[in-house]
C-alpha cells in the first residue's frame, strides 16, 4: 500500500535511490531501479500519486475522472509496455481497452469525419468528402507506417545528438524527405496531401492536441506519428482510470521493497563534493541516498531546488521558454450518456467538436497567440464511460472537455474568480453537438491553467508539455543542450525526469530512458533487469 504523509522514522542511509514526484515518468524511472535490487524512496508532494496520469472523484462518489491525461497512446510502443518489462499487465492489474475508433470530428452541422484503425476504411469515410483525399490519406497512412519503426526506436531511449542525427537523414533521399517534414508545418504537410476543407480541419486538429497552431513551423511531422500510432497501436483506455498506470508503478515499486510516500514535498537536494547525496524536505527531515536522486524538476525551478548548479546551467534552463496557451478542463457527472446531433454514431475515445470551417479553426489559434480568447471555444472530448463502464455508477457517465486559453486573462481578472462562467461556456458550445447536455449534466469540476499548475509543478503555466515543443527544445536538445541526456553537469548522480524532457508532454512512460542513464552510471545491466521475470 501507499504509505502517506510521512518518510520519517527511516535512517538516514536506509535508501540507494530517492525519486522526487510521483509522476509517470518518475515513477517507471524508479520502478526500474526497485527491479534492479535497489532500495527505492518516491516522495510525492500532493496527497495522491500520478501527477497527469491522475484519477480522482472530482464530482461526485462514483465518478472517476482523469484529471489530466485520458488516453495512453505513446505508451504502448515503448517496451515498458509491449514487452510488459516490469509486469506491469502481467502482475500488477493494468488493462487497456483499444476502441475500434480512436478519434473523430464532429462539425457544427452535424457532419463527421471518423479515424479507424483500418486504414481502408478510413479511406472509405474521407471519399465521403473526396475521392482525391480518399486516395491521399492512403499515401499519407503509407508513408506514416513506413516511417513509424524509425520513430518508435528513438522514442524510448536517451536521444542521439542532434547534429549526428541531422547528418545522418541528410545521407539519404528518405532521410532528407523526413528532415523537410520535419521543419514543415501541420497546415502545409496538410495542403500538400488534401483539398477538401472539412479533410483539412479534421487532421490539423492534431497539431492542436500539442497546444499550438497548424500554421506552426515544424508541426507537420506530428501529422505522421499520429497516424502512424493510431494505427499500429490503437489509443489505449485504461480500465478504471489513467490513474492505473501510476497505480501499477507503484505496486511494482513496493513489491521490489521500495516505498511511495504522498503528502511529502522535497525543498531541496543536499549535494557534498559536486555530487547530490539527499533531499530535504519542507519539513526539515533530511533523506539520504547512497546510489542516485530522481528529480521530476521543472527547469524553471531546477536553480532553487539544486543550490549547488552551475550558473551558465541554471540561466539557460530557467531562459525555456513555455508554450504560450494554457489547458482548462471541464470534468461533468452525468446522468446518462451524451446524445449527440451527429450523422453518424459519435463513439470514438477523442471527440473534436469543430467548427465549420477550417478558415476558424485556424483563426482561433491566431486569437490566442495574441493572448485573446479564442473566438470559437475548440473542445475536444472523452467519454470514456462508454467503453468503461467501471468509471461510473450504473447507467451513468462522465465527460471530460478540453479547451485552449492563455494563462493570463486578457482582461486582467482571476482564473479562481472565472472559471466557473468559462466552464458554463464550454458547456454551452458543447450543447451544439450534444442537445442534452444540460438535461444529464449532475455537477461538474474545472481547471484553469493556474489550477492546472497548482497539481503539479511539472505544468508550469499550465504547459501541459512542460516546456514548448519547439524544435529548438526537442531531441537531445530538451530542455537544453546541457541537460537533454536527463544528467546535471557538475552535480553527479542527479536525473532529470518529466514532460520537460525528451520525448516530451503526453504518456511516453519516458522515465524507461532515465532508468538506462542512471543503470549505465552505476553499472547495472539495464537489458538483464527489463528481460528478468
Amino acid at each position: 500500500m501507499i504509505n502517506t504523509n510521512t518518510a520519517s522514522g527511516q535512517s538516514e542511509s536506509n535508501w540507494d535511490v530517492i525519486a522526487i514526484g510521483s509522476g509517470h515518468n518518475g515513477l517507471t524511472a524508479a520502478a526500474y531501479l526497485a527491479k534492479a535490487g535497489r532500495r527505492v524512496l518516491v516522495l510525492e508532494r500532493n496527497a495522491w500519486i500520478g501527477g497527469g496520469v491522475v484519477t480522482r472523484e472530482l464530482t461526485r462518489p462514483g465518478y472517476r475522472h482523469d484529471q489530466h491525461s485520458m488516453a495512453h497512446i505513446f505508451i504502448q510502443a515503448n517496451p515498458l509496455l509491449a514487452n510488459d518489462e516490469l509486469g506491469l499487465k502481467s502482475r500488477f492489474g493494468l488493462r487497456y481497452l483499444f476502441p475500434e475508433s480512436p478519434m473523430m470530428s464532429v462539425f457544427e452541422d452535424g457532419t463527421t469525419i471518423t479515424l479507424y484503425r483500418d486504414r481502408e476504411r478510413t479511406a472509405a469515410e474521407i471519399a465521403r468528402w473526396s475521392k482525391h483525399d480518399a486516395q491521399a490519406y492512403l499515401h499519407l497512412s503509407a508513408r506514416a507506417a513506413e516511417w513509424l519503426p524509425m520513430l518508435v526506436a528513438t522514442l524510448y531511449s536517451p536521444p542521439a545528438p542532434n547534429g549526428a542525427s541531422m547528418a545522418l537523414m541528410d545521407q539519404s533521399r528518405e532521410g532528407r524527405q523526413l528532415w523537410k517534414t520535419m521543419q514543415m508545418s501541420c497546415h502545409d504537410v496538410l495542403c500538400s496531401y488534401f483539398e477538401h476543407d472539412r479533410v483539412r480541419a479534421h487532421f490539423a486538429r492534431i497539431a492542436g492536441e500539442n497546444l499550438v497552431s497548424p500554421d506552426e513551423q515544424a508541426t507537420g511531422i506530428g501529422v505522421f506519428v499520429f497516424l502512424g500510432f493510431l494505427e499500429a497501436y490503437g489509443f489505449g483506455v485504461p480500465v478504471g482510470g489513467s490513474g492505473r498506470l501510476a497505480q501499477a508503478l507503484a505496486a511494482c515499486i513496493e513489491h521490489h521493497g521500495g516505498r511511495v510516500v504522498t503528502g511529502t514535498e522535497v525543498r531541496e537536494v543536499l549535494t557534498e563534493g559536486g555530487r547530490a547525496v539527499g533531499v530535504v524536505t519542507a519539513g526539515g527531515e533530511r533523506l539520504r541516498a547512497r546510489d542516485a536522486i530522481i528529480g521530476a524538476i521543472h527547469p524553471h525551478l531546477l536553480g532553487s531546488l539544486v543550490p549547488a548548479l552551475d550558473p551558465v546551467v541554471r540561466a539557460d534552463a530557467e531562459a525555456t521558454q513555455l508554450t504560450q496557451a494554457g489547458c482548462i478542463t471541464v470534468h461533468a457527472a452525468l446522468d446518462g450518456p451524451l446524445q449527440f446531433n451527429a450523422s453518424a454514431p459519435v463513439n470514438s475515445v477523442m471527440i473534436e467538436l469543430l467548427p465549420t470551417t477550417y478558415r476558424e479553426l485556424r483563426e482561433c489559434f491566431d486569437d490566442l497567440r495574441y493572448g485573446g480568447f479564442m473566438r470559437t471555444p475548440l473542445l475536444g472530448l472523452g467519454s470514456l464511460s462508454m467503453f468503461d463502464a467501471s468509471r461510473v455508477p450504473p447507467g451513468k457517465a462522465v465527460a471530460h472537455l478540453w479547451d485552449y486559453v492563455p494563462y493570463q486573462r486578457p482582461d486582467g481578472r482571476s482564473w479562481d474568480d472565472t472559471k466557473a462562467t468559462y466552464a458554463k461556456r464550454m458547456l454551452e458550445r458543447l450543447r451544439r453537438y450534444a442537445p442534452n447536455i444540460h438535461d444529464v449534466l449532475l455537477d461538474f469540476h474545472c481547471d484553469s491553467p493556474v489550477d492546472m499548475e497548482r497539481t503539479s509543478p511539472s505544468f508550469r503555466r499550465g504547459d501541459l508539455h512542460g516546456i514548448a515543443t519547439t524544435s529548438y527544445q526537442s531531441g537531445a536538445h530538451r530542455p537544453t543542450p546541457e541537460l537533454g541526456q536527463y544528467r546535471v553537469p557538475a552535480v553527479e548522480r542527479l536525473y532529470l525526469v518529466g514532460p520537460f524532457q525528451y520525448p516530451g508532454g503526453g504518456v511516453f512512460g519516458a522515465g524507461r530512458a532515465t532508468a538506462q542513464v542512471l543503470c549505465e552510471d552505476l553499472r547495472i545491466d539495464f537489458d538483464k533487469v527489463a528481460s528478468t521475470p
